[in-house]
């Protein structure tokens, strides 16, 4: 059971997330749900102790509830930060495995929130860093050394193309190559 008493909000407030909690699970609200984020997530990456202790009640939401998924998958986000939270954290243990669970369903069907639900999954697998640095995958540019020479290599995905080369300030791309899916082995092989 939960000691509401103790857990403030990102306005310092302990009452309105419980009561915002329970609207929401009776009926899909688009009022109690903008103004919980708003309470449970400041500026997208702060959490509090509300956050977590409402984390649970998500997780059991985000079955039949895009918004409890995505809200559930923010405050996990914020997990990485400075929260002063690491026991409240640790309290969610079960809800975050069961989020894990319910996230690689979702993802197997191919939802259109995918990308979202990807990185939710990372931060419910404690892969904050990946979880916070993916882009949309429109246009990124990754810069990495080659595993063999250590030749600083810019892999580019998006808009522009989907390549690796090595980056020159006065020639730009130069030794340009597509990339190519990778085959992991373990079944067949997909066109």
């Amino acid at each position: 059971m939960v000691n509401w008493t103790q857990m403030h909000d990102c306005y310092g407030d302990v009452d309105r997330v419980p009561a915002l909690l329970e609207r929401v699970e009776l009926e899909d609200n688009a009022e109690a749900w903008e103004e919980l984020g708003y309470r449970l997530v400041l500026e997208h990456d702060l959490v509090f102790p509300a956050s977590f202790a409402a984390l649970p009640g998500l997780v059991r939401l985000a079955s039949r509830s895009a918004r409890a998924r995505g809200l559930a998958g923010a405050i996990l986000r914020g997990a990485a930060g400075h929260h002063g939270c690491d026991d409240l954290l640790a309290d969610c243990a079960d809800a975050i495995a069961e989020f894990r669970k319910l996230l690689d369903r979702h993802l197997q069907s191919r939802p259109v929130d995918y990308f979202a639900a990807f990185l939710n999954l990372l931060a419910a697998k404690e892969e904050y860093h990946w979880s916070a640095v993916l882009g949309d995958f429109k246009d990124d540019f990754y810069h990495l050394a080659c595993p063999h020479c250590a030749v600083e290599v810019t892999i580019a995905i998006g808009d522009y193309g989907r390549y690796s080369a090595i980056r020159d300030w006065n020639l730009g791309d130069v030794d340009r190559r597509g990339l190519r899916p990778a085959w992991s082995g373990g079944g067949a092989r997909r066109p």
